[in-house]
């Protein structure tokens, strides 16, 4: 079978469980020949064997089964870093960019602040930030402690020696420390929402959070201020529909300059707050 009809037949029975199902049939075949995309447009006409093809098949068969298409190619790309993922991490999504770029703008370019990220996963909030601002020291923090080891590859291949893993729940192994900005995007969906079929691939831990999504998002509003040097900011993602919730949240807990910013769908994504220096 030529590449060419390979792509056109995948695409064809990706469409049902894909809104990108030509990209996701491209991807899996050149990770299939272990070549690149711009291969398949460049050689349409190269034959697959048939090991090769079983090996396109058995992807295929993982992607009809709603396997996210990060997982079964290994890597995503966030903030231009292509990253490794897996079953123990989220898949980094476009919408948590705005999160970095929401602490990029607080943090000075000639900063030597200290950055938290608190349940970093893959590793991609605390390394994008890192890699845009080098003389910062960025702490990333997993319960997981599966997760952390893909997050510590992914420093290891960015070459960044201003970011350092430690496992723990939320600010546990931080205790004692304080950072100047705190960036999390906790797990915020409610226990029984649907959305949870749709994603059963990834790490239930990660995404469910109590009957109404904000069980983390409570523990957080509330300690993460006796981490946070005066003046500092505190940064969470949340869901589209909990923005008055999670602002009662912190307003509850002390904070001031509470501010909820649209990701680039418009949606209600994360909100900031300060820590008063009083």
């Amino acid at each position: 079978m030529r590449l060419d009809a390979a792509i056109a037949g995948a695409t064809l029975r990706l469409s049902p469980v894909s809104n990108s199902a030509r990209l996701d049939a491209e991807i899996l075949l050149g990770k299939a020949i272990d070549m690149p995309r711009s291969y398949l447009f460049a050689h349409p006409e190269d034959e697959l064997d048939p090991l090769t093809l079983a090996r396109f098949e058995t992807m295929l068969a993982r992607r009809l089964d709603g396997e996210p298409i990060a997982y079964i190619a290994g890597t995503r790309e966030f903030w231009s870093h292509e990253l490794l993922v897996s079953p123990a991490t989220l898949v980094p999504r476009p919408e948590t960019e705005l999160l970095v770029d929401l602490a990029l703008q607080k943090i000075p370019r000639d900063a030597a602040w200290q950055i938290l990220d608190l349940g970093t996963g893959s590793g991609a909030i605390a390394i994008a930030v890192a890699s845009e601002r080098p003389l910062c020291e960025v702490t990333a923090t997993d319960l997981s402690a599966d997760a952390l080891a893909i997050a510590a590859e992914n420093i290891r291949q960015t070459e960044l020696a201003n970011v350092s893993c430690v496992v723990g729940d939320w600010i546990a192994p931080v205790q004692g420390r304080r950072f100047n900005i705190i960036v999390s995007n906790p797990p915020y969906v409610n226990d029984d929402d649907e959305a949870l079929l749709k994603l059963r691939h990834e790490p239930r831990t990660a995404l469910a959070a109590g009957a109404d999504g904000l069980n983390a998002l409570r523990v957080l509003a509330v300690d993460c201020a006796s981490i946070l040097a005066p003046g500092g900011w505190l940064l969470l993602e949340h869901g589209a529909l909990q923005a008055a919730a999670v602002a009662d949240l912190l307003r509850d807990a002390g904070w001031t300059d509470i501010a909820c910013h649209n990701d680039l769908a418009g949606r209600p994504r994360v909100t900031v707050a300060c820590r008063d220096d009083t």
